[in-house]
């Protein structure tokens, strides 16, 4: 079976120094990782640099179910790129490019199985959303 990959992204007004520490320090990820407001992020953990782990708990505001979001970053570069695999194998990429004030967000990941593409794209632009979301309120 062929790999399918989706794009979400978003333009974040503040500068790339400013969304990148948002996007990769645990205490800010735990503020804005969740797709709706029934759910929050209850731990975060991050080692970032190549074959670094990260690792956020997600669940249900709740108490109904919760998981584990984790992955092993392949690549970094400060301010401009993130790439990761999935426990499991799936590959994201996120880039992150700045245009004057303001920070443009690509993220493209590979799709899983279970949900279809449109749900899967759905959560995570909503993710994304909330992101910038937080970082402009900051």
């Amino acid at each position: 079976m062929d790999k399918i990959f989706i794009t979400v992204e978003a333009n974040i007004n503040a500068p790339v120094e400013q969304v990148w520490e948002k996007w990769t320090n645990p205490k800010d990820i735990i503020n804005w990782n969740n797709a709706s407001d029934d759910w929050h992020t209850t731990k975060a953990e991050n080692n970032l640099k190549i074959g670094g782990k990260f690792l956020s708990t997600m669940a249900a505001k709740d108490g109904s179910f919760s998981f584990d979001f984790e992955g092993i970053y392949n690549n970094v570069v400060e301010n401009k790129l993130i790439e990761y695999n999935i426990i499991g194998g799936r590959e994201v990429k996120i880039m992150f490019s700045p245009e004057g004030n303001q920070t443009k967000i690509v993220e493209i990941f590979e799709a899983e199985n279970e949900n279809s593409v449109e749900l899967q794209q759905a959560g995570w632009q909503a993710i994304l959303n909330n992101f910038k979301k937080y970082v402009e309120n900051k």
